[in-house]
């Protein structure tokens, strides 16, 4: 599709992300697709190629292009309708397709859509791949002739075949689950996770109250599942007496807690149960981003395995749990990846390994977590010139040449000894710059963003000078 993509399309590892009827066009996804499908031609892949989208009302017109485009390039499509995600990624993966590709924009509001891109392998295209794909697209492409188009194929099987994997899995004890007949309340936020949640739950036993579950696409609230945005979920735990409460993203494969009292736990504590549940049963590094609570540092070290940190992004943590051999891994914002399900954030899996925890402490959710260390995080998003974001970081490191330095993803700052630290990183989903900090009080976590927020405002006014 040799041709200038629009200057407003966030292009990033993660695939290419915008608002619908802005720089999102069914035409742009449909050339994206075919563009994809010859791409996997020309790596040798062999097979059909998954396509899966979430509940967003864009999000059937956009799907319906991206498969006209994947067969005007003779690929054969397997169109799994709305699911979750990792649905898709884990069908590509047993399916032995040639790759997925998922049309979703994630936790961004309704009005914004992407197409997310995967390997044979069911994970993300990696960065160096990316790369590849984006050069090809400069490039003129083949489509097919009238008789060797590829075919379509519908597939209303893949969440049922997701539940079973899960429920297959060593790790649970699935019977004991079924048991103790948790209370469990949902808030799929009309996503694609009211068409799975639910009925994993009720297979592990539970009882089930939700809210959001019709997926529509119609967000009633900021769709991220940030602790700000679960207040009815929160009134949904206490009104039915819940034991514990759980809320995906659009595409599920983030899940953030509520305890039995309607509190949010912190998007981190996701990750940090799901990772003890795991080093109860066997010894592995864990792997997560340089974003994360260093909670999950504590859970590691209480299991005397290491932990280690990768630049953000689902498929950089996946790649590194390759190398390491991690069981576990995800990220702070309630991803968790189980190697021995995929390698892919998956919020039904976060869910079994949660209740899982549960039985393994004997306690109620809040009273699990309070076993760990206690640390607020803080986390803004500024305008920032993104070609200063280099200059802005060495005036960083300069202004605390104390710290232990990370510059693998923007700049991580770490004070070991206050149990403190800094992330400032160019954002990939949207046009801003993030600033993360995390300490053992918020008052002390919000001091460390200001002043990272006052030097980037001088820099940034410094370039319009």
């Amino acid at each position: 599709m040799a041709g200038r993509l629009p200057g407003d399309l966030m292009v990033s590892v993660s695939g290419f992300r915008g608002k619908v009827g802005s720089c999102l066009t069914p035409e742009l996804i449909a050339s994206l697709a075919a563009a994809f499908g010859a791409f996997l031609r020309g790596d040798g892949a062999v097979g059909p190629v998954c396509l899966g989208r979430d509940s967003r009302t864009s999000g059937r017109m956009l799907s319906d292009a991206a498969r006209s485009g994947l067969v005007s390039v003779g690929v054969d499509v397997v169109d799994l309708g709305i699911v979750p995600t990792p649905t898709v990624l884990l069908s590509a993966e047993k399916g032995s397709c040639a790759g997925a590709l998922v049309v979703t924009a994630s936790h961004n509001p309704a009005e914004w859509n992407a197409l997310k891109f995967a390997g044979s392998d069911g994970t993300f295209l990696d960065a160096p791949r990316m790369e590849r794909f984006q050069q090809f697209l400069e490039t003129d492409f083949n489509r097919a002739d009238w008789d060797g188009l590829g075919s379509s194929r519908g597939d209303s099987g893949a969440i049922e075949r997701h539940i079973e994997h899960i429920l297959q899995l060593p790790i649970l004890e699935v019977d004991r689950i079924r048991n103790h007949r948790f209370h469990v309340a949902v808030d799929c936020v009309h996503g694609a996770g009211g068409l799975m949640v639910p009925a994993l739950l009720e297979a592990l036993g539970c009882q089930v109250a939700g809210i959001g579950l019709d997926p529509d696409g119609r967000f009633p609230r900021d769709p991220e599942p940030t602790a700000g945005n679960l207040s009815r979920l929160g009134g949904l735990v206490r009104d039915c007496g819940a034991d514990l409460g759980f809320a995906v993203d659009p595409d599920v494969d983030r899940l953030s807690l509520v305890d039995r009292k309607g509190v949010p736990l912190g998007e981190d504590l996701t990750l940090a149960l799901c990772a003890a549940t795991v080093l109860r049963r066997e010894e592995s590094p864990v792997v997560t981003n340089l974003s994360t609570s260093r909670v999950v540092e504590d859970v590691a070290r209480s299991a005397s395995v290491s932990l280690l940190r990768s630049p953000v992004g689902e498929v950089n943590v996946a790649r590194r749990m390759t190398e390491v051999g991690a069981s576990i891994g995800g990220e702070g914002n309630g991803g968790v990846i189980l190697s021995d399900l995929h390698l892919t954030r998956d919020a039904p899996v976060a869910c079994a390994l949660v209740l899982q925890h549960l039985l393994d402490a004997g306690t109620g959710l809040r009273e699990a977590a309070d076993r760990w260390p206690s640390y607020s995080i803080v986390k803004e998003k500024v305008q920032f010139p993104i070609e200063r974001i280099g200059e802005a970081c060495a005036a960083l490191v300069e202004k605390y040449p104390a710290a232990e330095r990370n510059s693998e993803d923007g700049l991580r700052l770490d004070w070991d000894s206050e149990r403190e630290w800094l992330h400032v990183r160019p954002s990939g989903t949207e046009p801003v710059v993030r600033l993360i900090a995390e300490a053992s009080t918020e008052a002390r976590a919000r001091e460390i963003v200001g002043q990272a927020r006052e030097l980037l405002s001088h820099h940034a006014v410094g370039s319009q000078e």
